[in-house]
């Protein structure tokens, strides 16, 4: 099992990484609403490959109709990218990877990397008819043989303070699910005023989420 957690982070929230706590429900942190959604999404060990793979690298956000800008990413220790190979008729035979000195991949099976703790991106949501920059932090990123996902917590300028996490796991059964909880605030006073809408938005792009990979 890998856990990464990143810490040395200026969140706008102080109870970073508590969308792990198995009690979020009952006591959330102190002012925060929080949330649960949980449905299944598939069976089997390549839809559980294909879902996580979508969850690590943002393509959950960005099918759901939000653009993503990553700002910065940690550097990776010292290693190896290999990239796609194919035979001669043009078909694929290994994926691209990353051969780092841990052996673990961080790269997906189309060559994107991997979300690691510590990134940062601004997520663009547009809504109303508005746009509106959402900074993010990634504070967590679970890697268990099945359960995988991460976490990203709110940085200045975001319209909420808060963290949200996505997590696919896999039972014993070869079910696939997809678990997303998040705790939040409206960021300011300004923000709160339109707390509704902030809420009706959220809850929203969850469903997207959900659908995304209903349906992937």
């Amino acid at each position: 099992m890998r856990r990464a957690t990143h810490t040395e982070t200026q969140t706008t929230y102080g109870q970073v990484g508590a969308t792990q706590a198995p009690d979020l429900l009952q006591y959330p942190p102190a002012g925060f609403r929080p949330v649960e959604y949980r449905t299944r999404i598939g069976h089997g060990d390549a839809r559980f490959e294909a879902a996580w793979a979508a969850i690590m690298t943002w393509k959950v956000q960005e099918r759901s109709g939000i653009t993503v800008h990553v700002d910065s990413v940690p550097a990776v220790d010292e290693g190896a990218y290999t990239p796609v190979t194919f035979d001669d008729q043009g078909n694929p035979l290994d994926p691209a990877d990353y051969a780092a000195p841990d052996g673990e991949s961080h790269f997906s099976p189309e060559g994107e990397p991997f979300l690691t703790a510590g990134t940062t991106a601004t997520l663009v949501i547009k809504a109303y008819g508005r746009t509106t920059h959402a900074p993010v932090r990634v504070v967590y990123v679970i890697d268990e043989p099945t359960r995988k996902g991460f976490a990203y917590g709110t940085l200045e300028g975001h319209p909420e303070s808060g963290e949200e996490s996505w997590v696919i796991d896999q039972t014993d059964d070869g079910s696939v699910w997809l678990t997303v909880r998040a705790f939040s605030r409206p960021s300011n006073w300004k923000w709160r005023l339109v707390s509704p809408f902030l809420r009706a938005q959220q809850n929203k792009y969850t469903q997207r989420y959900l659908r995304v990979l209903v349906g992937d």
